[in-house]
């Protein structure tokens, strides 16, 4: 079993050393309260919840998973109760407005949150953590009575939310779906169809859940363009604020590969009453306020995955003695040496490593952008920091959750035999890792919005604004030894970014089919040559600790270390990266279909 302790000293690093918060909030208005030591209290206070109440609770809701009878949904034991605590402790509305009951701290500070209580137990996790989603959905799109009937009380944590999405017949194709919602005559909507996968749809950790539904009016045009957005309780409250049942039932639970502690939902809706979000046939616009945040969450699943596998994995390895090191015993008076001695494990660990603290640096580097649009008052500072957001996010979700999923397999390989016996944490941790690859859009929708939308759609304007921010970091004058020894590198690859992205534009205007064939290996290119910016620019930070005669050298040499370790192992895979995507669409797309079954007996 790993225990879970929470990376407080990293997250300090990463957010006052390396992207000063503290700095950026002195010019935002509504962080006047964010000060360091309530961050810190805020820092610690969350790592012991997560520590004692929700990582105790991992590995068992894992093996006793969710029960539905007779359409009642009851979460593993000790759910709950740590639900209620963290209810009680204020956590729901830590980034909510005031005016709801909420502590208006910034938004970034839910990236933390996610973190912690994610790497700690992620199937529990997600009930929380879907209901801030449907919050800001229901702040940005729905009426003043919405707000004010739903808002506090999910704010509170008396209730959740969902996403309601997916249908059996349509996943990422939302154009096909035939849920309906009916008018009714005082503006309400009566809703009626199913919806699968509904994660968090529905349990016993609260007295209501509210839906927020994609939905057909009758006379809507075709596709997507005739979405619209309801929200749909669970329970329907009446003029005194009593719940009564509102025609929404949960048909059954998914039996899953993986976050079996976590209630996935086929959720029916039998003329359940709703309420219009936003505009009639503008709900997948709005709909994307959630889903721009469930993105940036489930991209943080990834880091918390890679987290639990560097933990358990490290402590394992310096623990397990087999063979000797070839360059001689490292522990002569034992029966052999800690594995952590041999080359290919150090190889697993340090890939580890470098991905899991790497893609920590890009998250919090976005969150700090995300404060900005939240916040700030300066329209030309949320312009950029919304282009920023826009190209960054989809990398983030796709290569972030690649690459945990992948430290989440060398976690298991580091543990050997052991690692594929499940009272390590180890192979229930590569099962909840897999569903995030699919999540919010799988990666290879995230890689055609980042290369067909975002990159080629602005005609490079995205690209090129984060490019020349690369460069001017870049250039800025330093005494960084290992700033100098790699900036080289980083040039490189960012130069040879710059003209993929030509030349695949290029091909495309004679063949769209090349911009499909190009965009998942482009868009981990391009997570692999951002990763290499933000771990320079940690490394820089860590250097200048260094020589300012830090007591913490261990601390700012294993960050140098590792900056080295990414750029001589990892930063190289954009060399096949890069041939795969020049290689153009011709061999994924002459083979007909047909040929795909010869000597198979399928049709």
């Amino acid at each position: 079993m790993t225990d879970y302790k929470a990376p407080v000293r990293d997250i300090k690093f990463v957010r006052d050393e390396v992207f000063d918060f503290p700095a950026l909030w002195q010019d935002l208005p509504g962080c006047e309260e964010a000060s360091p030591d309530l961050v810190e209290a805020i820092l610690e206070a969350m790592a012991t919840f997560c520590e004692e109440e929700l990582a105790p609770l991992n590995q068992s809701g894992d093996a006793e998973g969710c029960n539905w009878t007779d359409g009642v949904v009851t979460t593993p034991a000790g759910f709950k109760e740590a639900y209620k605590k963290y209810a009680e402790s204020g956590w729901p509305g830590l980034t909510s407005p005031e005016a709801f009951g909420g502590q208006a701290l910034p938004p970034s500070m839910e990236s933390i949150l996610n973190e912690f209580a994610g790497s700690a137990n992620w199937a529990w996790s997600m009930y929380p953590f879907l209901a801030k989603g449907a919050r800001a959905t229901i702040i940005a799109h729905g009426t003043k009575d919405l707000i004010e009937g739903y808002i506090p009380k999910m704010v509170a944590g008396d209730w959740t939310g969902t996403m309601c999405l997916t249908e059996a017949h349509c996943g990422t194709d939302l154009g096909m779906l035939r849920t309906k919602a009916e008018p009714n005559a005082e503006g309400s909507y009566a809703l009626s169809g199913s919806k699968i996968f509904i994660s968090a749809g529905d349990h016993d950790l609260v007295e209501n859940v509210i839906h927020i539904v994609i939905a057909r009016i009758p006379d809507s045009p075709p596709g997507t363009k005739g979405i619209s957005l309801i929200l749909v309780p669970k329970n329907l409250p009446d003029a005194d604020g009593n719940l009564q049942p509102n025609g929404v039932s949960c048909g059954s639970i998914e039996h899953k590969m993986g976050i079996h502690g976590n209630a996935t939902c086929v959720i029916n809706f039998d003329g359940a009453k709703g309420f219009l979000l936003g505009e009639v046939n503008r709900g997948l616009n709005c709909m994307f306020t959630f889903m721009n945040t469930a993105r940036v969450g489930t991209a943080i699943q990834g880091i918390s995955h890679g987290e639990i596998a560097l933990q358990g994995a490290t402590k394992y390895a310096r623990e397990r003695l087999q063979m000797r090191s070839l360059s001689g015993p490292k522990n002569p008076d034992g029966p052999a040496d800690p594995i952590i001695v041999h080359p290919d494990v150090r190889r697993m660990l340090l890939t580890i490593k470098a991905l899991t603290e790497g893609n920590r640096l890009l998250i919090h580097y976005l969150s700090s952008y995300l404060d900005i649009t939240r916040l700030s008052e300066d329209e030309a500072a949320c312009s950029q920091a919304e282009d920023l957001l826009g190209l960054l996010t989809p990398i983030a979700k796709g290569f972030i959750t690649e690459t945990g999923f992948e430290c989440a397999n060398h976690g298991v390989q580091v543990f050997g035999g052991h690692g594929y016996i499940s009272e390590w944490g180890m192979e229930q941790n590569v099962r909840d890792s897999r569903i995030a690859m699919i999540y919010e859009g799988t990666n290879g929708i995230q890689a055609l919005d980042l290369l067909g939308r975002k990159v080629l759609g602005s005609q490079g304007k995205l690209l090129e604004g984060f490019i020349n921010e690369i460069k001017t970091w870049s250039e800025q004058s330093s005494d960084s030894t290992i700033k100098a020894e790699r900036i080289g590198a980083l040039g490189e690859a960012v130069a040879q970014w710059a003209k993929l992205s030509q030349e695949v534009g290029m091909k495309a205007m004679t063949n769209p089919e090349e911009v499909g064939a190009a965009s998942f290996d482009y868009l981990m290119y391009s997570g692999y040559v951002t990763l290499a910016y933000l771990w320079l620019r940690a490394a820089e930070v860590a250097e200048q600790k260094l020589q300012g005669g830090s007591e913490e050298s261990d601390f700012y040499t294993a960050k140098l270390e590792t900056t080295r370790f990414y750029f001589d192992r990892i930063l190289p895979r954009i060399h096949t990266l890069a041939a795969t995507i020049r290689v153009g669409a011709d061999s994924l797309m002459t083979m007909d279909e047909q040929r795909f079954v010869v000597g198979l007996e399928i049709s």
